[in-house]
């Protein structure tokens, strides 16, 4: 063999070499790209509700972002575990991901109900959006979640519930002496404190103790999901637009099951679910807008509060947030997050 031909063949070797890594990165990232995953979440709303719609939208959108390279099934409320077990699931890997909320938490750690919702905080859900995405809520809820063996992709907010009564409530002094169904914890005791009687009742059974008159009021959802549950007919007054509460659900997914999940689709889940959050608001808005319109030829009195009444009750709820926290650090980090927020905003 000559000189050349040694030449030639070294320099043949040596850019096969060279371009051996090289193919074996692409077909490695190529398989990577078209590695698929299929993924069932259950979500807190009722089969054939307009939020389990809007959910189920969200789960086509995610298939379509991707190419079809990440798919979710969209569980019904119930279909696999009960609401208080659907977070458990989830840690557990039974189900992948979950349309959940921190109300359904609260045993875990005050803080999951800190984050849901800060109840008589906000006025709209584009402010809490506005804490969640540049306050520094992002960074407190994955912190939060990761430490329960989860990751909290996003919020997504149905909008500011409306409280259906059989009394006229014109203001936090006729707040005394109503019974109002509601959940343990922050408006139960901002309730207290202005003289009225929380009642903790199963959400099954709230229609036919406002009939029968166990109830005077009811914390429960927006004034569209409320008449859509026919309330009006038993409680011909509405808070509206609301203010006490605004709970957020989430979009909450197995630690594992995210952590396999290549960059490109952990983004385009992470945007789905800020358009899904976007999404359920805005429609549910439309709705409690149509419902507004024709609360008359329901028989429904819709009633604002003044805002030196909202102000009044806000007051009075950041002090209970700030008992509520006293008791857990992340609490105390999520609420002292949240006030720092609202004073920017000039809400309190």
């Amino acid at each position: 063999m000559s000189n050349g031909d040694v030449t030639t063949n070294r320099r043949t070797f040596m850019l096969a070499g060279a371009a051996a890594p090289v193919a074996l990165g692409l077909g490695a990232g190529t398989a990577r790209a078209q590695e698929t995953f299929s993924w069932r979440f259950q979500t807190l709303w009722a089969a054939g509700s307009i939020n389990m719609k809007i959910f189920s939208d969200f789960c086509t959108n995610v298939a379509k972002m991707s190419g079809g390279r990440l798919t979710i099934e969209p569980l019904a409320g119930g279909s696999v575990v009960g609401a208080m077990e659907l977070y458990d699931a989830v840690q557990t890997g039974i189900l992948d991901g979950q349309n959940g909320g921190g109300g359904y938490v609260a045993q875990k750690d005050i803080a999951f109900v800190m984050l849901g919702d800060l109840a008589g905080a906000y006025e709209r859900p584009d402010q809490m959006q506005a804490w969640y995405e540049y306050g520094g809520g992002k960074e407190l809820a994955r912190e939060l979640y990761a430490a329960h063996g989860t990751y909290h992709v996003g919020l997504v907010w149905h909008g500011m519930e409306s409280i259906p009564s059989k009394v006229p409530i014109n203001g936090t002094a006729d707040l005394k002496g109503v019974k109002m169904r509601a959940p343990a914890g922050a408006v139960s005791k901002i309730l207290e404190r202005f003289g009225g009687a929380p009642v903790s009742i199963p959400g099954g059974e709230v229609y036919t103790s406002l009939e029968r008159g166990v109830l005077d009021a009811t914390d429960w959802g927006t004034l569209s999901m409320n008449t859509d549950l026919g309330f009006q007919k038993v409680a011909p007054y509405a808070l509206y637009p609301g203010f006490h509460s605004m709970p957020a659900t989430d979009i909450v997914v197995n630690m594992d099951r995210w952590n396999a999940l290549p960059d490109d689709l952990k983004e385009i889940l992470t945007v789905a679910t800020r358009d899904f959050g976007r999404d359920m608001y805005q429609r549910l808005m439309i709705e409690d807008q149509k419902v507004a319109q024709s609360a008359g030829g329901m028989g429904l009195t819709l009633i604002d509060w003044p805002q030196e009444d909202r102000r009044r009750f806000r007051a009075t709820a950041s002090e209970v947030w700030q008992e509520l926290a006293a008791d857990s650090p992340m609490a105390r980090k999520i609420v002292d997050s949240q006030t720092d927020f609202l004073k920017q905003i000039g809400l309190i």
